[in-house]
């Protein structure tokens, strides 16, 4: 299973097994091919908060910090003691 860079590296992969699965692909889409002009990042950005603020989608937090602790934040961050969504509280 792969999420992206997340997973790391894909090992050697046979694609004809693709094939044989019903003509499947492969891709490696990024954000910046859907977003290099402004108006399309601005568009796509809309669209995410519009279905975040209706809530069709949720997003848990997980960790939230006070300001004052973004350094302990980071620290978190950067060990890996962190799942999901953090916020920086003001």
């Amino acid at each position: 299973m792969s999420f992206g860079n997340a997973s790391g590296p894909i090992e050697a992969f046979n694609l004809g097994i693709l094939a044989q699965k019903g003509s499947l692909y492969v891709t490696r889409p990024t954000l910046v091919t859907y977003t290099t002009k402004r108006e399309d990042l601005l568009a796509t950005a809309n669209d995410l908060f519009s279905v975040v603020t209706s809530g069709a989608v949720k997003i848990p937090i997980n960790q939230k910090y006070a300001l004052k602790d973004a350094a302990k934040a980071h620290q978190d961050l950067e060990s890996r003691k962190t799942t999901g969504s953090s916020i920086l509280i003001p």
